[in-house]
């Protein structure tokens, strides 16, 4: 069974190659500035009031305050911080926000039990093989049944992050896994209404894997057959039949961790070759959005049905997050504004009359490419001009992608921006993971930071 043959591994697996460490930490890196960034914002805030509601012993912190509560309690917040701005990282394959389920499992559980940072670090490479081949096994076959796949997959990811870390045999792991798949879901439904849900999904999912894990401690008992037997979760779930074999097929060989994207835009991973195509066509020859006749984008059938989803208004979005959620409104921002930031997506912005007009001027044709899913596919546009040249921009995938990863001076840069301020004693902290003595140690690190930006007047 897979979910026996995941366990296994998951629990036993010691030697992880040290490109694959060096992935896991910048992936760890980038959430943590991705959370506080959402500090500095609020955008978390509803998670984290009914977190410290939930009651239970003082085992781990809240990112960025420090505020100790129960493990599950505290991924709960954790996950909510650092997806709640969408722009934390992405695997390709399986279209998941990978460290929003990894970090607060594994960060949360390391600090209940005492782990040395080189477990957690461990413990955390275990969870971002799991999120991403369990959702990578049926490419976009969660999302075309309605259901986000970060929370589908991201609980088995956070119960045998927990499984480990708590020292749990085979039998209670698999058990574990099986108690997880009864809570994975996600509606999609928030595309529609830019209701805050998805900022709630990797919360969602890292606080019952933690709780799947504590059951089956206890004794609580799930399907082995959660994956590959009638019911599981991609017989119910997924919307087109599931590569079971792939979820364990090169374990300890082949590493999906390090092919996991690292956004530079805040907004849907979908939309990324897009804007990419267009930032080249404006670098090639400068225009304003006054100039534009249209720009005609080229879309992979399944970015389509998320970003170009014409049941919903595209031009004049509902909250700043349809905006994320709109290729038409981003690709008239980044024109009229000439790049894309965390303001672009505020909610003074969105009501831009000057961006909405050009973005009932973005046209798309969908445009299938045979073996490539949606989040690697490449981008392509033609931004006809109203004196009647035509400008065109490609880019063969987007940039960040475990092929094309930011630079280092990128990564810095991105996580300062989020985080307010230069972060130098922060980013050592969590860079050098494999030596801290703690989970904590990060943890302190991080509220120091967040208390000294409070100091500046």
């Amino acid at each position: 069974m897979i979910a026996r043959e995941l366990a296994v591994w998951g629990l036993g697996v010691t030697e992880i190659p040290e490109p694959v460490r060096r992935a896991a930490v910048r992936h760890l890196l980038d959430g943590f500035g991705t959370a506080l960034g959402a500090c500095r914002t609020g955008a978390a805030s509803p998670a984290i009031e009914v977190a410290r509601g939930l009651g239970g012993p003082p085992e781990a912190a809240v990112l960025g305050s420090g505020e100790l509560l129960s493990a599950p309690a505290a991924a709960l917040a954790n996950g909510t911080l650092v997806h709640a701005l969408d722009f934390d990282d992405t695997h390709a394959g399986g279209l998941v926000h990978a460290t929003a389920v990894v970090l607060p499992a594994a960060f949360a559980v390391g600090q209940q039990v005492g782990a040395t940072g080189r477990e957690v670090l461990t413990a955390a490479v275990v969870g971002y093989e799991t999120v991403c081949r369990v959702a990578a096994a049926a490419p976009h076959g969660f999302h075309a049944r309605g259901l986000h796949a970060t929370m589908v997959a991201g609980v088995f990811s956070s119960a045998l992050v927990t499984a480990r870390l708590l020292g749990l045999d085979a039998e209670r792991a698999v058990a574990a896994l099986g108690i997880a798949g009864s809570q994975a879901g996600g509606l999609l439904a928030f595309l529609g209404t830019g209701a805050s849900t998805k900022q709630l999904h990797p919360g969602f999912a890292s606080q019952s894997g933690i709780i799947a894990a504590r059951l089956a401690a206890a004794g609580a008992t799930g399907p082995e057959t959660v994956f590959d037997g009638p019911h599981g979760v991609f017989d119910t779930l997924s919307a087109v039949p599931a590569d079971l074999p792939s979820i364990v097929a090169g374990l300890g060989e082949s590493w999906e961790t390090t092919r996991i994207g690292i956004k530079p835009y805040a907004a849907c991973q979908l939309s990324h070759a897009t804007v990419g195509a267009t930032l080249e066509a404006m670098a090639r020859e400068p225009f304003g959005p006054g100039d534009v006749a249209e720009i005609r984008a080229q879309v992979h059938p399944d970015s389509a049905s998320v970003v170009c989803d014409t049941s919903r208004d595209l031009t004049r979005p509902a909250s700043p997050y349809a905006a994320k959620f709109s290729l038409p409104w981003t690709v008239a921002a980044l024109v009229t504004d000439g790049g894309l930031s965390l303001g672009t997506f505020e909610t003074g912005s969105i009501a831009r009359p000057e961006v909405s007009e050009l973005a009932a001027r973005v046209r798309w044709d969908v445009t299938d490419v045979p073996g490539v899913v949606a989040a690697d596919a490449p981008g392509r546009v033609t931004i006809t001009l109203k004196d009647g040249r035509e400008l065109t921009g490609a880019v063969r995938r987007s940039e960040g992608g475990g092929d094309n990863p930011l630079s280092r001076a990128s990564l810095i840069a991105k996580f300062e921006g989020n985080a307010g301020g230069p972060a130098a004693d922060l980013v050592e902290a969590i860079e050098s993971l494999d030596e801290q003595p703690d989970a904590t140690a990060v943890m302190r690190a991080a509220e120091r930071f967040i208390h000294s930006r409070q100091e500046i007047p």
